[in-house]
């Protein structure tokens, strides 16, 4: 099983769950990041370090959002590895909570 970013990433990206990887599975894109399911451990640790809750068990992922099971795939054979922790977007707490982003994502 891996772990999968969802929808509250985008427009966050915020990056505390980087720093705890041990093996460097995150991702990075212009506002989200994503996990590469083939690198992922399911160690657990990125999970509880989310301040927007955004990322998931493949098994828990929320109803509705099971799309970025296979985007996180796509995505993270497309952007580069991140495994230091930067600062949010400066709007990053405004966009915490909102729905319907997906038609925000920057490829």
């Amino acid at each position: 099983m891996t772990y999968v970013v969802v929808e509250n990433c985008i427009k966050c990206k915020y990056t505390d769950c980087v720093d705890v990887c041990p093996v460097d599975c995150f991702h990075e894109g212009p506002n989200f990041l994503v996990i590469d399911p083939e690198e992922c451990i399911d160690c657990t640790l990125c999970e509880p370090e989310c301040p927007a809750e955004a990322i998931f068990a493949e098994d828990d992922v929320p109803e509705g959002q099971e799309q970025f099971t296979a985007l996180n795939a796509e995505l993270a054979q497309e952007w580069p590895v991140i495994n230091v922790s930067k600062p949010p977007p400066p709007d990053a707490d405004e966009w915490d909570g909102v729905e319907g982003k997906l038609d925000m994502l920057e490829r």
